[in-house]
């Protein structure tokens, strides 16, 4: 199982550096980049970005149903990568400590800091409607694909 994620998640990083080495512009990157995961990532309901402006994390690209708009650093766990600087991985949303419900039917959830110049500039938020959707195999692919990302953005941005 291991090994398949691992090849899963390099096969995702190719697709995503296709999709991304010719663009510049973040917005279209984003886009792409939460297309591709919710459509490649099983068992999803939601993937996409919150762009920080200021202290407040306003939705980006995105998948999935309708979205909260705004979440101030701090706040749910989103705002909670942000304000850590980590990644959040959540087997249980609904045992963390405030948890924004955007979508009812989410239970788990990861959330990925996006830097460029050593700052927080977006995070990549990705739900489940399962538990325990996520695990270490995940936050370290993910991690790949967002550093992938950031890297583009160095070149870019």
């Amino acid at each position: 199982m291991r090994e398949q994620k691992s090849e899963f998640y390099q096969l995702l990083q190719q697709q995503a550096q296709s999709l991304i080495e010719d663009e510049t512009d973040l917005i279209a990157n984003m886009a792409n980049l939460s297309a591709l995961l919710f459509n490649e990532m099983p068992d999803l309901n939601w993937s996409g970005f919150y762009i920080l402006r200021d202290d407040v994390l306003v939705l980006g690209p995105f998948q999935g149903k309708v979205a909260c708009v705004r979440i101030p650093v701090g706040k749910g766990v989103c705002g909670t990568a942000v304000a850590t600087g980590d990644i959040q991985l959540v087997k249980d949303v609904h045992e963390f400590p405030g948890h924004i419900a955007c979508d009812a039917a989410s239970n788990s959830e990861i959330v990925l800091p996006v830097r460029h110049s050593g700052k927080i500039i977006a995070v990549l938020d990705i739900d489940s409607p399962s538990l325990a959707r996520f695990d270490s195999d995940d936050q370290q692919g993910l991690a790949g694909l967002v550093q992938l990302f950031e890297q583009h953005l160095a070149r870019t941005l």
